[in-house]
């Protein structure tokens, strides 16, 4: 099994934060934003960077109410991922989000980022803990599955 690299995304309605990562590392990181217009994502920009990371799969953040029922926010990601899918013929692998977002203002709020910045940082920061997410279970589920082949 060898080392993919994948995109994370922070699905907004005015901002998509962006994040990448691989199985390598295991880790991942803020990497961009992209503006929505008029509900429509910046394509361009979400082209260069599929172009430049050639990711094995695409990983969207699904903003669940906390009962797990779904809302409007859902299905506007989901209408996003499968956009992705069919844009750019990649897996798209959806990751519960709730409660990212709040967990990255927080920390920049002690780290002490300044309120002008915090806006731009937090859409990556959500990115990146949805993708963090997701490597973490890969990670969790291939060494169960491994483990379960060598008994």
């Amino acid at each position: 099994m060898g080392v993919h690299t994948y995109l994370g995304f922070d699905y907004g309605t005015k901002t998509i934060g962006i994040a990448v990562g691989s199985t390598g590392s295991g880790l991942a990181e803020p990497l961009a934003t992209a503006p929505v217009r008029r509900g429509t994502p910046d394509w361009s920009a979400v082209d260069r960077l599929v172009a430049t990371w050639q990711p094995a799969a695409l990983v969207v953040g699904l903003p669940l109410n906390m009962d797990d029922s779904e809302n409007e926010m859902t299905r506007a990601a989901r209408r996003f991922g499968h956009r992705l899918q069919g844009r750019y013929n990649l897996p798209v692998h959806w990751v519960d989000e709730r409660l990212t977002s709040v967990d990255a203002k927080n920390a920049m709020v002690e780290a002490r980022v300044p309120w002008k910045q915090r806006k731009a940082r937090v859409d990556k920061l959500a990115a990146q803990a949805i993708l963090q997410a997701y490597l973490d279970e890969s990670r969790f589920t291939t060494k169960e599955a491994r483990h379960a082949a060598d008994e």
